[in-house]
C-alpha cells in the first residue's frame, strides 16, 4: 500500500508518496504561515490531493514539530506553530476522506533512519537530530518509544548541567543549551570577542563582523583547516558525547544516528563526540561501544517515517 508522507515545518511543508521499501516515488512542496493553523490545513490537503492524482494511496501519516497525544492525532503543544491541543489529525480526516496518523517529526526522522537508513541492521538506536535545537528519537526493541503521554524522547531536555545556561524550556542546564547549531553559534560569537587573533579566518568569512558568524560559516572554515573553528566544533562535539553516554547507561543502545544542519562538520563533530562517549559510558571496558554514524535519508525522513508510521498503524 502506497501512503503519503507530509513533513509540516514552522514555513514550509513538504508531501511525498512513498512504497513500502521507503523510496519517495514523487513528492511536493508548499509554503506556510505558522501563526495560521487553517492555512496549514489548507497546504496540506492541496499537496496531499496533488499526490493522489497520479497515485493510489491509502493513509496520511503527518510528520509535526510539537508533542503528539497518545492517540496520534492531536497535537498538544508546537513551540513554533499556533497549535494547542489542536485536534490536527481528525482535522485532516474529514478534509481528505483518508486514514491521517499524526507523528512527532523527530520521532518520524527516527523511524525512517531505523527502517531505511542508518538504522536498518540494528533492534536499538537513538537519533539526535542537531539543529536549531537538538531533538531525537528512540527506538528500542524495534519499537519507537513515545512514553506515558507521547511527550517521551524530548533528549534535548535532558538536564546536564546544574543550574547551567536557561532553556527556552523554563529550565537550566538542557542538553540543547550546549548541543545544537543556536550553542554553536552563541559560543563562537562569544569567543570571537575574546579572541579574536586566533579567529581571523572566520572573521574573515563574516566580513569581519562576529555578530554575522553562522553554524555553516564554522563548519566551512573547520574543513578548511581553522584550528579555532575545529575546537569550537570539538566542544560541541564533548558535550554531543556527554549526552549519549548518559543516555547509554539508561537506554544501553547499539547505535546512535546523528542528523541535523550540524552534522555536515563529519568528523570534526562525531571524532569528539566518540571519545567523549567512550571516556564516559557506564561500565567501560565491560559492554561494547555504541557505534555513532551520519543520518543517512536527509531532508526526506520526515516524510518517509510519517507515511511508514501511518501505513503499520
Amino acid at each position: 500500500m502506497l501512503a503519503i508522507g507530509v513533513d509540516i515545518g514552522g514555513t514550509k511543508i513538504a508531501a511525498g508518496v512513498v512504497d513500502e521499501d521507503g523510496r519517495l516515488l514523487a513528492s511536493t512542496r508548499r509554503d506556510t504561515d505558522p501563526e495560521d493553523p487553517a492555512a496549514i490545513e489548507d497546504s496540506v490537503a492541496d499537496a496531499v490531493e496533488e499526490l493522489r492524482r497520479d497515485h493510489e494511496v491509502g493513509v496520511v501519516g503527518v510528520s509535526a514539530a510539537g508533542f503528539v497525544g497518545r492517540d496520534r492525532s492531536t497535537v498538544v503543544f508546537a513551540a513554533n506553530i499556533a497549535w494547542r491541543d489542536y485536534p490536527l489529525g481528525e482535522v485532516l480526516r474529514q478534509r481528505l476522506a483518508l486514514p491521517v496518523v499524526v507523528e512527532n517529526d523527530a520521532n518520524a526522522a527516527g523511524w525512517a533512519e531505523f527502517r531505511f537508513g542508518a538504522g536498518r541492521d540494528v533492534e536499538d538506536m537513538i537519533m539526535l537530530t542537531v539543529g536549531t535545537g537538538l531533538g531525537g528519537a528512540i527506538v528500542t526493541d524495534g519499537r519507537l518509544l513515545r512514553g506515558a503521554s507521547g511527550a517521551g524522547a524530548e533528549v534535548g531536555h535532558l538536564r546536564v548541567v546544574p543550574n547551567g545556561r536557561a532553556c527556552g524550556c523554563g529550565h537550566d542546564g538542557c542538553l540543547e543549551r550546549y548541543v545544537s547549531g543556536t550553542a554553536l553559534v552563541r559560543e563562537t560569537r562569544a569567543a570571537l570577542e575574546t579572541d579574536p587573533d586566533r579567529a581571523a579566518h572566520l572573521i574573515g568569512l563574516a566580513e569581519g563582523k562576529p555578530k554575522r558568524v553562522t553554524g555553516p560559516m564554522v563548519t566551512q572554515a573547520a574543513k578548511e583547516g581553522d584550528q579555532f573553528a575545529v575546537d569550537m566544533l570539538a566542544e560541541l562535539g564533548r558535550w554531543l558525547g556527554t549526552g549519549m553516554a548518559a543516555l547509554s547507561a539508561v537506554l544501553d543502545p547499539a547505535l546512535y544516528v546523528v542528523g541535523g544542519g550540524v552534522c555536515e562538520a563529519g568528523d570534526l563533530l562525531l571524532e569528539p563526540a566518540r571519545e567523549a562517549l567512550d571516556q564516559q559510558l557506564f561500565a567501560r571496558g565491560r559492554r561494547p561501544l555504541p557505534t555513532i554514524v551520519i543520518a543517512e535519508l536527509g531532508n526526506d525522513a520526515g516524510i518517509v517515517g510519517a507515511a511508514d508510521l501511518a501505513r503499520s498503524h
